[in-house]
């Protein structure tokens, strides 16, 4: 099986993701978005796919105009029910996708901390996170797209997580993320932790010590939304 993983940014890969997708089968191959051309066929021939974080916004599509290609291929992909996973901005491009609005939150949202599940959220995969530091680093939010079954909020962000029947995945947080390689995040998301006034040595310290738990709960929730996948839509 084959998973396709759009990437914005080099650092914002599929961290503790990757093992789990190759115990299951999945062979993993990166698109760097803006750079690799993605065709018609790319959008719906993997098994998978996997839509990343960046520090850009949906709504800013004049300055990154292969954004609308973006959203367009993941809404041909959602109409046919075919797996897709978004984390992030991956999240937010889904939500656009089915015609939600994404927009600037409250507040930047960057630390760890857990998400309240829903009752959905806690009979779906998102169950192994109960309660679980996982890393948020976001600053815009998006409407629940009609039909769509919120998962998992925050104060500060209710719309955390969302599925999309079976096959579809939203994620505004970050449980792929190896708490241990955070550097790469505080080195290239500089400007904006300045910005937002949030100290580089906390936010390093509690990476290191939430990342061993937060990797093996995310590494089970991935697990357990692959194992439910309804496969046959893809035949």
């Amino acid at each position: 099986m084959k998973c396709l993983a759009l990437r914005h940014v080099a650092f914002e890969d599929l961290g503790v993701f990757d093992t789990v997708l190759k115990q299951f089968g999945y062979d993993v191959e990166y698109r760097q978005a803006g750079i690799d051309r993605m065709e018609a066929d790319d959008w719906l021939s993997p098994d998978l796919l996997v839509v990343l974080g960046g520090p850009i916004g949906v709504y800013e599509q004049a300055d990154y105009p292969w954004l609308g290609g973006e959203i367009d291929g993941v809404a041909r992909r959602l109409a046919q029910g075919l797996p897709t996973l978004g984390i992030c901005l991956g999240a937010q491009i889904m939500a656009a996708a089915l015609g939600a609005r994404v927009y600037p939150g409250r507040a930047k949202e960057i630390g760890w901390g857990a998400v309240s599940l829903s009752a959905a959220g806690n009979r779906s995969s998102l169950s192994c996170l109960q309660e679980v530091p996982l890393l948020h680093w976001h600053g815009d939010t998006f409407d629940l797209p009609a039909g769509a079954q919120l998962l998992a909020s925050t104060e500060l962000t209710p719309h955390q997580a969302f599925a999309w029947g079976n096959n579809a995945l939203a994620l505004q947080f970050h449980p792929e993320v190896d708490g241990h390689l955070i550097e790469a995040w505080l080195i290239g998301h500089s400007g904006e932790l300045q910005h937002a006034g949030l100290s580089v040595p906390e936010l390093r310290a509690a990476s290191h010590r939430f990342a061993d738990h937060a990797a093996r709960a995310g590494a089970a929730m991935l697990g357990a939304w692959l194992q439910q996948l309804d496969t046959t839509r893809c035949e």
